[in-house]
């Protein structure tokens, strides 16, 4: 409207936690009076899916929506109905829910959003109104709790046939110092290599990120279910040669730096979509022919592992994902301002990205798909 000159929504911060409070203000700047009958603000966290499917009696597309939390509230003195010209502020507070709430998170076949929503009430007139998205750091997964900290060790051995008695050929023994971390922290891997066959073999590591997403059809008379499954490959590692009758004893110590990417999303905290972790550990025989695999569930947490007896905890980044891993990959075009010219190349501005847990900044995160 030709009346009002700025209509923003401003927030103490743009990261929060289950249970914190959010606090900020309208700003609401007018050239001139008008009827302001109300200005309703509201808060909502929600979940959506969406994917076209093959099935004609479906129809070309599914979808559905999952709410964490929805408060309203009614900001001004609704006593007065003319808004005289000017600057004006309305402050508002909210309180998240003190239930696990799961990570903003943007793909293309669904998202987890949270925002707030600002809607004026002028008579006789269309309701502008504003939007303002937020980041929310979650669920709650502490890297320091007991089920997190337990190693896991597993050996492979590949065996062949001689004179009516099996000699091992390749034995592959890990050991996993525990299952979860937080961004920027370098997985704990430990690996003996016993190479007993005629050529050289490698040590490979891969890090698989797995989203499952799922929509229910309750309308439908059959409750149809549609699933679908996306995998990236988040990290991986190839070692040095091993040859015929060495032994090699790996450590990861700081050289698998885990970049920024969502956090471990478990059945029971969105029913649709669910993201979880996989590091496969195998050995490389060349021409492409890999064995001995070993997989880790790996559980991406939002509070970093402290060593024990000591009061430090480590300094927190939030960053957005990187491009390679779903969380990373796509913008929403409700985030894009379109085409930007500089005077050398148009580009796009993104208004929105959601940021995660790291505690390394983005620029001291090495290439996460190396090659040793």
């Amino acid at each position: 409207m030709d009346y009002i000159k700025d209509f923003q929504i401003q927030l103490d911060k743009e990261m929060f936690y289950a249970g914190e409070i959010l606090e900020g203000q309208v700003i609401l700047n007018t050239i001139e009076n008008f009827k302001l009958k109300s200005m309703r603000i509201v808060l909502r966290g929600k979940a959506h899916a969406e994917w076209k499917v093959l099935d004609n009696i479906a129809g070309p597309t599914v979808m559905d929506e999952q709410c964490f939390v929805e408060n309203k509230s009614i900001l001004g003195d609704s006593s007065v109905p003319i808004l005289p010209r000017g600057l004006h502020q309305f402050p508002f507070r909210f309180q998240l829910p003190q239930t696990s709430l799961p990570c903003s998170f943007e793909s293309k076949p669904g998202y987890i959003r949270y925002y707030i929503k600002v809607t004026l009430d002028i008579p006789y007139a269309s309701s502008p109104h504003g939007m303002k998205y937020i980041t929310v750091i979650g669920p709650h997964i502490d890297c320091m709790d007991d089920q997190y900290l337990k190693p896991i060790e597993k050996v492979e051995k590949m065996s062949r046939c001689c004179m009516c008695y099996k000699r091992n050929k390749i034995v592959l023994d890990c050991y996993l110092e525990r299952t979860a971390y937080v961004c920027g922290e370098a997985l704990r891997l430990k690996a003996n290599i016993k190479n007993q066959n005629k050529s050289d073999i490698r040590l490979k590591v891969k890090l698989f990120q797995n989203v499952h997403y799922t929509i229910k059809k309750k309308q439908s008379p059959t409750n149809s279910i549609y699933q679908k499954d996306v995998q990236h490959l988040v990290l991986e590692y190839t070692g040095e040669p091993i040859q015929n009758g060495c032994v090699s004893q790996w450590d990861s110590a700081d050289g698998l730096i885990l970049p920024v990417m969502p956090p471990t999303l478990v059945l029971g905290i969105c029913k649709l979509l669910q993201i979880y972790y996989v590091l496969q550990v195998c050995v490389d025989l060349g021409n492409g022919v890999e064995d001995l695999n070993m997989c880790f569930p790996i559980t991406i947490g939002t509070v970093p592992f402290r060593i024990p007896n000591r009061n430090q905890t480590p300094k927190i980044y939030y960053s957005v994902a990187c491009e390679h891993v779903e969380g990373g990959k796509y913008i929403g075009p409700e985030f894009m301002l379109g085409d930007v010219y500089d005077g050398t190349h148009a580009e796009q501005v993104v208004i929105y990205r959601p940021v995660y847990v790291s505690i390394r900044e983005p620029d001291d995160v090495p290439n996460p798909i190396a090659t040793s």
